[in-house]
């Protein structure tokens, strides 16, 4: 029937128990949804779920602090709507999930803008008193936190906003000071001297984290190493070792001339360069160029040179060299003990008066023969696997009288330093620089290889397009140098935690050994989490916590000029407590120095550290003067969530922060996410167009469309997003919203009549018994985090199984029976478990909505986002029946299908004009369709089922064998009230234009109406 019958006669639309609802079809959500939050703000929806929470088991996911330095973009929309629905949603079964966000306030992304600023107005930061410097960024951050904390808002993110934890407070800042002055009193801080990612345009070292990869176009060359000397051990080892060839002295006394050949992408390094790897599993040879020596096409290869190369390589080396195919011979193997025994000169021996040095061959596993020549140029102070790799074999080489020393080559502004002779300040012209203040390059390789000629070892160069790292902020080139830090030792054994339960045996209590065996510890999800973050784990050099910069908490540490850090528990309580007090500004403040040392300690003696902490220490102490401090909260979390990227940021520095002094991770599960592409699957950029911005959606949709996005989205992966994809969930949104429209204008009629599970129809069973099925998949989805599988199981529900088939059937008996009709009263009851089970389970995801949904059920209701889901009852569970629902809805697809096609021929309008006859060849399935109304189920007025082969006309579905419809025309009168078509339809003398049933419906009404 349809929702508004009428006759000519008699109007019996006032009969019917049509839908009343004040519920809208179009949302609005644009203009409804921050009425909403201003109504949660006014009742302290937030403080009110608090209060009530009290003493229930907590969850906390623990919230991974933003930067607040801009606007929100896509990124913090999905990651701050799957933290709410996962709060949300553990708080509806039964915990305190109290979500506390928080905010990153110190550090370069902050400083970046206040010098931008300066910059913009002709302003130099250094003429600025450092602590006025840090009250602008203390200024600027606070105001950015309140713009994010709004736009939060209007996601329809509930959480403690009006105490959130941010970096820059004074206790957070005192707390911070004291987890670095915890690794500073057990000995594993330590100051030292390492290559780092150094950004000359930011003026500060970056951690990985902060740096990201583009192409990148550099100078390369192929360089000649002389050898120096061959030892005599050596020769004799040459002369004996025939390999089935004779050798002559002349020819050990040969390889003196040669040279050992690298390749490197940075030239501007080789006044670093203080050795050459190899790798002992690359076969190497002894190679002579034979091509005659041609004025018309110079090349720096010269007739009867001899090289040392990978033969793998040599061929191409030679090819960059300008020497054909046919110019050069291979004279010789050369075995890895021959490399080992080598020492060579510097290719820039003599120029600027330095380079003297001798350079030795050293095993390098790190070495490929991918590219280049074999041989790896190893600059210590320019490199992590250069620098592990000359230190490893510091022992060996001052014991052959080589010089350890590491210099420091380049300074913080890209210049080189006097340690790079010839180049540095004392240089004709000045010192030459590597990349200059806006990032770009300088004139260091040009100069180098301009070197490297005149001392007659180049060999070949070239220019090369790759992928190099930059920072993640200023987007320019960063450079790998060697300057004083401070580190954390990260196989350091630290003690007293080798006990079987821990899992770490005594002696190996590192900081590495308790991360990875904390690792082992923790839920992933996706489970690759893990393996990512134990390789970032097992293969990471010392933790870097210095910043060369102004903005953040000090390394609050004195120091002596031996690099002994002084401990004392007494210093370090004043500095903590003053940084409480007056925040870690006090740190630079005048008289700093003498307050924090006292009278107990010789001033002249101890230096006060002027460096900075990483920002990622700062986050990593979240934990610390959060979850430790908050009564509301607890350690260890339940749930870290952040982007794919954190297992190499805050889930990395979280980890190493609280294994260095607390002995295991601060969280019992890290969940990741992807990031947020465009349809096409490319990153979002403003010069492609393609930036969705979460501000723009919501002005347009509404923020329920955003969520309902990320909610319906595989964010374990990248996710994808633009217009078409938007549309799809308006679609699936209007989809829901008019299936629970329905519900409440249907429930408008609901007296809050009982039905017994045993006295209702098997249709309404069989809804139980689905709803029943459905929890479970609910229930363990939220558990999972898949709120995909959730959205997509409550929609498919809601559209295919209530909309499109039980409401369908249902309407005719809830708009029509008398409201004494127990399939009715039973109906109503089912659609009221169903609502109040389907809007419960979606508050998590859509609030908005389902509050709005709730509240026009519930008028008096302050929330739903107060209530709890609703459990269904076991005695739902009905196997049997829903077997035995599945074949009779196999029928009534072949009988909607063969109606389908009545009304696209024009044959009838209604399926309520349709009388078919079904065939049925099996005759279990025809006895169990005589117990059922398949007239009522498949919405007809009357239909038969025959036992009778179907005529070949009749209407099949190919995977439904064994069942066929014959059209046919119902007969009798139209009942002018339920519009079905029936042979009684006149045998009511009082009703003479209904059915029976209408016509008894009739009666009861009015028997009401007269009663009222």
């Amino acid at each position: 029937m349809t929702d508004a019958p009428t006759t000519p006669e008699t109007d019996y639309s006032q009969t019917l128990f049509l839908p009343e609802t004040e519920f809208p079809m179009r949302a609005g959500l644009p203009q409804a949804e921050p009425a909403w939050i201003a109504r949660w703000d006014e009742m302290d929806l937030y403080g009110t779920l608090r209060r009530e929470s009290a003493g229930r088991p907590k969850y906390v996911l623990h919230d991974g602090p933003p930067y607040a330095n801009g606007n929100l973009h896509i990124g913090h929309a999905l990651n701050k709507v799957l933290k709410d629905a996962i709060t949300r949603s553990f708080q509806m079964r039964g915990f305190d999930a109290n979500y506390v966000p928080g905010w990153d306030c110190h550090g370069l992304p902050i400083e970046w803008k206040i010098e931008e600023a300066y910059r913009a107005k002709g302003r130099d930061k250094d003429a600025v008193p450092i602590n006025e410097f840090r009250a602008e960024c203390r200024e600027f951050a606070a105001h950015w936190v309140g713009v994010q904390s709004a736009e939060f808002r209007r996601l329809g993110v509930e959480g403690d906003f009006k105490d959130p934890y941010l970096t820059m407070n004074f206790g957070a800042e005192s707390v911070i000071a004291g987890e670095l002055l915890k690794f500073a009193m057990s000995g594993q801080l330590y100051r030292g001297s390492k290559p780092i990612m150094w950004s000359v345009v930011e003026k500060t070292a970056l951690a990985e984290a902060e740096v990201e990869y583009h192409d990148y176009e550099s100078d390369t060359v192929w360089v000649k190493f002389p050898v120096r000397n061959v030892p005599t051990e050596m020769k004799a080892a040459w002369l004996s070792d025939t390999g089935g060839n004779s050798r002559s002295v002349d020819e050990a006394n040969e390889l003196k001339d040669a040279s050992v050949v690298i390749w490197t992408t940075t030239p501007w390094t080789m006044p670093g360069n203080r050795a050459i790897t190899f790798n002992p599993k690359i076969a190497y040879g002894l190679y002579e160029v034979t091509a005659p020596d041609d004025a018309e096409q110079p090349r720096w290869a010269r007739s009867g040179e001899r090289f040392l190369l990978a033969d793998a390589l040599a061929a191409d080396v030679f090819a960059k060299a300008r020497v054909g195919s046919d110019g050069f011979q291979r004279v010789a193997d050369v075995r890895a003990e021959d490399l080992a025994a080598l020492v060579v000169d510097h290719p820039l021996k003599g120029f600027g008066g330095g380079y003297e040095f001798a350079v030795p061959l050293l095993f390098g596993a790190h070495v490929t023969q991918d590219a280049g020549t074999g041989f790896v140029h190893t600059a210590p102070g320019h490199g992590r696997e250069d620098f592990e790799a000359f230190v490893d074999a510091r022992r060996d080489l001052a014991a052959r009288g080589i010089d350890t020393a590491i210099p420091f080559t380049v300074d913080d502004d890209g210049f080189y330093t006097k340690d790079a002779p010839g180049f540095g300040p004392e240089a004709e012209g000045g010192a030459a620089r590597v990349i200059d203040d806006k990032g770009k390059k300088g004139d260091a390789n040009a100069r180098v290889i301009a070197a490297l000629i005149e001392r007659g070892n180049l060999l070949a160069r070239g220019r090369l397009k790759h992928s190099y790292p930059h920072s993640w902020r200023s987007k320019k080139p960063i450079i790998y140098r060697n300057t004083p830090q401070w580190f954390v030792h990260m196989d350091r054994d630290l003690g007293g935690y080798g006990s079987p339960e821990r899992g770490l045996t005594e002696g190996d209590d590192t900081l590495r050994a308790r991360a990875l065996k904390a690792i082992e510890d923790t839920r992933f999800v996706p489970a690759s989490g893990q393996n990512r973050l134990r390789g970032m784990i097992q293969d990471r050099p010392d933790w870097v916590l210095s910043r060369q910069r102004a903005w953040g908490v000090p390394i609050c540490v004195f120091v002596d000029e031996d690099g002994e850090i002084l401990k004392d528990e007494a210093v370090n309580a004043r500095i903590t407590q003053a940084f409480a007090e007056e925040g870690a500004d006090a740190w630079f403040a005048e008289g700093a120095k003498e307050r924090f040392l006292g009278v107990e300690h010789d001033g002249p003696r101890w230096a006060m550290v002027r460096d900075i902490l990483d920002v990622w220490f700062d986050s990593g102490s979240t934990h610390a003067f959060c979850l430790e401090k908050r009564p509301d909260l607890k350690w260890p979390a339940d749930l870290y969530l952040e982007g794919s990227d954190q297992h190499r940021g805050w889930f990395h520095s979280s980890l190493l922060e609280s294994c260095g002094t607390r002995g295991r991770a601060p969280y019992d599960a890290v969940l990741t996410h992807g990031f947020v592409m465009d349809e096409e699957g490319r990153k979002m950029s403003k010069s492609l167009g393609n930036v969705v911005t979460p501000q723009e959606v919501i002005k347009q949709s509404g923020a329920d469309i955003l969520r309902l996005w990320v909610v319906s989205s595989d964010y374990s992966e990248d996710l994808r997003l633009g217009k078409t994809i938007l549309q799809t969930n308006i679609d699936s949104y209007r989809k829901l919203r008019n299936t629970v429209r329905w519900m409440l204008g249907t429930l408008a009629h609901d007296r809050g009549d009982e039905v017994s599970l045993a006295e209702m129809p098997e249709i309404e069973r069989l809804m139980l018994h689905r709803l029943a099925e459905i929890e479970e998949v609910v229930l363990r989805a939220y558990d999972a985090f898949d709120f995909k599988r959730i959205t997509r199981t409550l929609l498919d529900f809601a559209v295919t199984e209530l909309s499109a088939f039980y409401f369908d059937i249902r309407k005719d008996a809830l708009y029509c029976d008398a409201p004494s009709s127990t399939r009715r009263k039973a109906s109503l009851q089912v659609v009221r478990i169903l609502f109040d089970r389907l809007v419960t389970w979606l508050a998590p995801l859509l609030p908005f909505t389902t509050e709005e949904a709730w509240l026009s059920r519930y008028p008096a209701a302050r929330s739903v986002h107060l209530e709890a889901f609703r459990p269904c009852d076991p005695a739902w569970r009905d196997e049997a029946l829903a077997a035995r629902w599945a074949k009779i809805r196999r029928v009534r697809r072949v009988v909607t299908g063969a109606l389908e096609e009545e009304r696209r021929a024009k044959r009838i309008g209604s399926s309520l004009e349709a009388a078919p006859v079904v065939h049925v060849e099996d005759a279990e399935l025809r006895a169990l369709l005589a117990g059922v109304d398949l007239a009522e189920i498949a919405i007809t007025s009357d239909i038969a089922i025959s036992a009778e082969s179907a005529p070949e006309t009749a209407f099949h579905l190919a995977d439904t064998p064994g069942i066929a419809v014959t059209p046919a025309r119902a007969e009798g009168r139209k009942c002018a009230r339920s519009w079905k078509i029936s042979p009684d339809v006149g045998s009511d003398p009082e009703f003479p234009d209904v059915t029976p049933r209408d016509a008894d419906a009739l009666r009861e009404l009015a028997v009401e109406r007269d009663a009222a």
